[in-house]
């Protein structure tokens, strides 16, 4: 079964949402990166506001490549999430109820996203062009000087993305290997 789901996200959906779950979404994400990751938490801890609203919102770990013409965007696969684990914490605390990469997540993530409230979607990596095809608009946001690492604001149709860690304690890699181990 698939789950349909749409942003913002409520919390009645994270509640909804388990490890395992195969989610098509809808609606706005917004891009970051590493770079972007660290100048908002950076910002935070000086005091000073970021450039997006992130209350019950969707964060997509991916730095896309230019748009060729006629396309919204360039190839748009999801970046290594591990990376932004220094900077889950400030950006759950303004309300973030999800993030899409690829692989695992560290203990200390996992037990922030049952504490907040939040869910981590894994989209899969080397599809970036399948991935595309399913983004319909993308409109630059903040932090232009990054690149491709710039915050985008991004609609998105019929998304799809697998529940890897849910508010739960979930956790889809961990579940994979003891299957494995059982085998």
């Amino acid at each position: 079964m698939v789950k349909r789901i749409r942003t913002p996200l409520t919390e009645e959906v994270v509640k909804d949402l388990k490890i395992g779950d195969r989610v098509l979404i809808t609606g706005y994400l917004y891009t970051a990166r590493d770079a972007a990751h660290k100048r908002m938490v950076e910002a935070l801890s000086k005091g000073e506001s970021i450039p997006v609203d992130l209350k019950n919102q969707i964060i997509y770990y991916v730095g896309p490549t230019p748009p060729k013409p006629g396309q919204v965007i360039g190839s748009a696969g999801p970046t290594t999430s591990a990376r932004m684990d220094k900077y889950v914490e400030p950006l759950l605390k303004l309300g973030l109820k999800g993030m899409i990469g690829k692989g695992n997540r560290s203990p200390q993530v996992r037990d922030l996203l049952r504490r907040y409230k939040a869910v981590y979607f894994a989209a899969i990596g080397g599809v970036a062009t399948l991935l595309r095809k399913h983004i319909k608009s993308s409109e630059l946001i903040a932090y232009e000087d990054l690149g491709t690492e710039a915050i985008r604001k991004l609609y998105v149709e019929d998304f799809p993305v697998i529940v890897a860690n849910d508010i739960y304690g979930g956790d889809i890699f961990e579940e994979g290997k003891r299957k494995y181990a059982l085998r």
